[in-house]
């Protein structure tokens, strides 16, 4: 069985290849649990977090990756996000009535953004169409277009664990030559793609490299831990009343009957401020901004 809720990577010793095997189970049914989603979108939703993850392990610097697919169609929005420290969250908004379980059903003419946000430097954003009948296509869809970066992903999940594997061609390093780094992906990736969804769901980490590619020189590297963590907070949510004004906090306030109440989406939990709360908030406010001067 798979350990749970860990990432591990693997590298070719011989090839400038790289991977990844994901497992989420706890931190999963975790995000499960905040919202009533249908089976097809909690499916669709474990996918997100198991690539978002696989895809956070090459950051190289304290940040963010966020996910984000959005439609026209039934599921309107799906949103993951992964920090540099495999922290994930993640939502969806659907419509009432869904038809169909797949991808391309619910999210018909979708479009996928990958953005990393670093929390020092400059934010980079890629978008790519949702083309393709599962994510797994459209990732590799995007990494052969947009990053040149060939790529194999395997994704499942099922409401109670989610999987992921994800195979991607590194920058000539160990192979220069064009035609043996082509025939050696080409090798490769075609051993990946006799990955089953039954294998990755059934099997742990090392019997997977072993099946796949028990001919090669292959390194796997230690499990590092994946967990739920929102990022919202008491002290977030004042911060965005105070970047309503003053003014406008207040009238607010008014309109709430003398409380106002900040949900967050990703994880329900509700952040209350009546009238001393938020006097307290900009009287903070103000003493911060005096002491910058």
């Amino acid at each position: 069985m798979p350990s749970q809720d860990v990432t591990q990577r693997f590298i070719f010793e011989q090839a400038d290849v790289r991977g990844e095997l994901v497992s989420l189970n706890e931190s999963y049914r975790e995000i499960l649990a905040r919202h009533d989603y249908p089976e097809p979108v909690k499916a669709l939703l474990g996918e997100m977090l198991a690539a978002a993850v696989l895809l956070s392990t090459a950051i190289k610097f304290d940040g963010l990756l966020v996910m984000q697919a959005r439609s026209s169609g039934p599921l309107s929005t799906l949103m993951v996000e992964c920090s540099s420290r495999q922290e994930v969250r993640g939502i969806a908004r659907y419509a009432d009535e869904l038809s169909g379980d797949t991808l391309s059903e619910l999210m018909p003419d979708g479009v996928l953004a990958i953005t990393v946000d670093p929390e020092r430097g400059q934010r980079y954003q890629g978008v790519v169409a949702l083309t393709g009948t599962s994510l797994a296509d459209a990732l590799a869809g995007y990494f052969d277009s947009s990053e040149q970066l060939p790529s194999r992903f395997r994704l499942l999940a099922d409401g109670q664990m989610a999987r992921g594997f994800m195979l991607q061609a590194l920058p000539a390093n160990r192979e220069t030559d064009p035609t043996a780094r082509q025939e050696t992906w080409n090798r490769l990736s075609t051993l990946a793609d006799t990955l089953t969804v039954e294998e990755l769901k059934a099997l742990d980490n090392r019997t997977i490299l072993h099946r796949l590619y028990h001919e090669e020189d292959v390194r796997l590297f230690d499990e590092q831990p994946v967990c739920f963590r929102c990022s919202c907070s008491p002290e977030r949510s004042g911060n965005a009343l105070i970047s309503l004004g003053r003014e406008d906090a207040f009238a607010l306030l008014a309109e709430q009957g003398g409380e106002i109440r900040v949900d967050c989406q990703f994880c329900n939990a509700c952040y209350r401020f009546d009238q001393a709360a938020l006097q307290t908030l900009f009287d903070k406010a103000r003493e911060h901004a005096r002491s910058l001067h």
